[in-house]
């Protein structure tokens, strides 16, 4: 069995492990190590948007946004329940993570944009603001990592456009809306694309990284530029104890026995359990389903049983990243349904044919109500997000251009034949084909239609807060959520309640040691991400998974090399 000995070990190669892992070695740790379950590294982080929300953070002072620490700890206490997450654990968060981004920042390849118009999902809390909390990473090349890109996890297909190009969330805010300027920035870019003959050589995708994508190649990077290595295919079994302390793992690398011996820490980063069903059912409000999610299908919570069989204690196990996601024909992984559900005339219902929730609410919110309005012995599934013509003509479904640009004999004949998306030139044989009650949805579709004559919502509140106003289409009035529901053909696509990683894991402290039942830190033994307990559990902005994974394996890189 092969015996390898190195300062620190990083089990996870996301966000939250590239961060501990880049920052225990420019404090100080000679040999670093991260190993990665899967074939490729970044894990979800790198299919995901790529959002940190860091209030006060270098880019929106430099911006000039006016914030500040306290407002943004008003705003938190007010939206994320006690028992969930205690006063000490978000001032922590709240004044590390600005000082993390300035770390990367000085010492690194990790830079950043703020999102200037992004607001906070609770916009109508105290404390809560329009803008410059969260950022994205700046685009970055995929020939700056060289070969090494080859190894990079691929983004969730919602993110490529035509499957070839990326945008940034900024960008994609005014393509989703067909909003001034977005002609502009896709023949830009289609431009550059068609002109990049060395990559049009080499493939179809793009040479340039956005969100996600861009966040973890720029933390490859710099790992690559300070020779830390990162072993793909390695599972880990155990972790080792001695006298107590954690001083390596028992793991397993293309089926070859290994122990890892950590001198400094051993620092798990590995996801949450996501993919691992039989823990959903144990844990998960219902309906779930592995299928639905978009997290990194490794995330099977090998991490975080290793934990508890040494006697690391768990909290929030019983909830998750809740999002919509539509499962397409074909695709690799579930989309997440953010955007769309959001614009006018777009309306979810369950299988009575009456919606849910305010669609236009953050994802996180809406899978909450449509959880508590789910009963197993008269389930409201499954879910659609119905719409007519009109609204098929000039937005974004799914994988479906609007039908200006995507007619609909384009559409592959899979997304009809096992019931993905389905078309009928009525309401009542729409309501036939999906198998609602036709009378349920004329009765819905005329209310929505009412209220988008009249601008409001009577039942949830569309289009009311800041939040809801986003993603919508401006030159809808009187409410920029809200059109109607009039013109056949009529469209119905399935949804799912789905997620993008569990919230729950071991419980840690503030500076991201495992604890055990008793509340005494774990000796050797750290974690942060999905597989660590969620500390913005409310999701309160863009980012508010990525941002703590960051800053508590800083913190973590920051305690077992003595900065603290």
């Amino acid at each position: 069995m092969k015996d390898i000995q190195v300062d620190v070990l990083v089990v996870g190669s996301g966000n939250g492990g590239m961060t501990a892992a880049l920052s225990s070695h420019i404090l100080g740790a000679e040999s670093v190590m991260i190993i990665e379950k899967d074939k490729c590294y970044g894990g979800t982080s790198a299919m995901s948007g790529g959002g940190v929300w860091v209030p006060c953070n270098r880019y929106a002072k430099a911006a000039g946004a006016a914030d500040s620490l306290d407002e943004a700890f008003s705003y938190l206490r007010e939206t994320i329940p006690r028992e969930d997450t205690s006063d000490e654990m978000l001032r922590t968060y709240l004044k590390y993570a600005p000082e993390m981004i300035d770390f990367l920042h000085k010492n690194s390849d990790v830079r950043y944009e703020s999102l200037a118009e992004y607001p906070d999902y609770f916009s109508s809390a105290t404390g809560a603001k329009f803008g410059h909390r969260s950022m994205e990473p700046a685009p970055i090349r995929t020939s700056d990592l060289g070969e090494q890109f080859r190894y990079q996890n691929a983004p969730n297909p919602m993110i490529k456009v035509f499957d070839r190009l990326q945008f940034t969330q900024q960008e994609l805010h005014l393509l989703m809306g067909q909003l001034p300027g977005w002609l502009t920035i896709v023949a830009r870019e289609f431009i550059k694309y068609i002109l990049d003959i060395p990559m049009r050589i080499k493939g179809k995708q793009s040479r340039r990284l956005t969100m996600g994508a861009a966040g973890i190649a720029r933390l490859r990077l710099s790992l690559l530029k300070r020779d830390i290595p990162l072993h793909l295919n390695t599972k880990l079994l155990d972790l080792i104890l001695k006298d107590g302390r954690v001083v390596g793992v028992r793991a397993e690398r293309n089926g070859t026995p290994l122990i890892i011996r950590a001198k400094m820490g051993v620092i798990l980063a590995a996801g949450g359990f996501e993919h691992n069903q039989d823990l959903r059912v144990e844990h998960l409000a219902r309906p779930t389903n592995a299928q639905w999610s978009a997290g990194s299908r490794c995330n099977t919570g090998d991490s975080l049983l290793a934990a508890k069989r040494i006697g690391a204690a768990t909290r929030l196990m019983n909830s998750a990243w809740w999002t919509n996601t539509v499962s397409v024909p074909g695709e690799s992984y579930p989309r997440l349904s953010i955007f769309e559900k959001s614009l006018p005339g777009n309306y979810v219902i369950d299988s009575s044919g009456k919606r849910i929730a305010n669609e236009s609410q953050n994802y996180m919110s809406f899978i909450k109500e449509l959880h508590s309005k789910h009963i197993d012995s008269n389930s409201n599934e499954p879910y659609h997000m119905i719409f007519d013509s009109t609204h098929r003509k000039n937005y974004i479904v799914g994988p479906l251009f609007p039908g200006k640009m995507w007619p609909d004999f384009l559409i592959p004949k899979s997304y009809f034949k096992n019931g993905f998306l389905s078309k009928e030139n009525s309401l009542s044989a729409l309501a036939n084909t999906i198998g609602v009650d036709a009378k349920a949805l004329a009765e819905t579709v005329k209310q929505v239609n009412e209220y988008a004559e009249i601008g409001k919502d009577r039942d949830f509140g569309r289009g009311d807060s800041a939040y809801d106003r986003y993603y919508s289409d401006p030159t809808v009035k009187p409410n920029p959520c809200l059109a109607p529901l009039a013109k056949p053909p009529f469209y119905a696509m399935k949804l799912d309640a789905g997620d993008f990683g569990t919230m729950g894991g071991m419980v840690i402290d503030g500076q991201a040691r495992v604890l055990t039942s008793s509340g005494d830190p774990i000796p050797g033994l750290y974690a942060t991400g999905n597989c660590a307990m969620g500390i913005l559990t409310t999701y309160p902005g863009p980012g508010s998974t990525l941002g703590p994974a960051m800053t508590f394996g800083y913190l973590a890189a920051k305690h077992l090399t003595g900065s603290a």
